[in-house]
């Protein structure tokens, strides 16, 4: 599942964009304002970034430029309604690698990022690893040192999400609308019944937990001391 940052402070766009892209399968995070996207996209964790030019806090054109010079070779792809030659131009030589002109149909925009997905210069990462525990992206298994999970799909894209962001609460709501990719109902238990299937399974008597519960506020995943 290839994962996609969306900075785009125009809510109806924005809201089109994901819409697309997490109905053709990416996990999709979306930041509204400039200096929240520069700081996700800094941690050089996303396939993609799609990115507005004109940004509340910080434009667009600054933002490529500042993660081209801290190192991060993410592919970008910059969306702007200027759409001169010199526009472009400018958006290219900033760091950009690709440029879209406003308004787009969403089926180009896919067809764009599956485009800078294919011509990435780094591999993704297939196995994500957390202390003794890996999950084998390809293979769509997970293990415990030597020992096989059995896991349900569902298990294993919650497992997936939690180890992408191990050392990090992630609340019921976040798991809720990126796992099930619904709006979270504070009513339903469903989370914690499936936390709690997961953590039987990956957690064994005698082996040092690695899924905690953050009280009231969600779960983490994180290695033994």
């Amino acid at each position: 599942m290839a994962k996609v940052l969306v900075i785009e402070d125009d809510a109806e766009t924005a809201d089109q964009i994901v819409a697309e892209l997490t109905n053709h399968g990416f996990e999709v995070d979306h930041d509204a304002a400039g200096l929240a996207g520069l700081e996700h996209a800094s941690t050089g964790k996303y396939d993609v970034i799609t990115l507005d030019r004109r940004l509340p806090e910080l434009d667009g054109l600054t933002i490529v430029e500042l993660l081209r010079q801290a190192g991060v070779k993410t592919p970008v792809l910059l969306l702007s309604a200027l759409g001169e030659v010199e526009d472009r131009v400018r958006g290219l030589r900033a760091g950009g690698d690709d440029y879209l002109t406003k308004p787009f149909a969403f089926a180009e925009l896919k067809a764009r990022v599956d485009a800078l997905l294919r011509r990435s210069p780094e591999p993704r990462a297939t196995v994500l690893r957390v202390g003794d525990l890996e999950v084998d992206l390809l293979a769509h298994e997970a293990r415990r040192g030597t020992r096989n999970l059995e896991l349900q799909p569902r298990e294993l894209r919650l497992l997936e999400h939690l180890v992408r962001h191990h050392d990090q609460v992630v609340t019921r709501a976040m798991l809720f609308e990126q796992v099930w990719r619904y709006h979270f109902d504070p009513r339903t238990n469903l989370i914690d019944v499936h936390i709690g299937r997961l953590r039987r399974k990956v957690d064994l008597p005698g082996e040092m937990p690695l899924i905690h519960t953050v009280r009231g506020i969600g779960f983490v995943l994180r290695a033994p001391a």
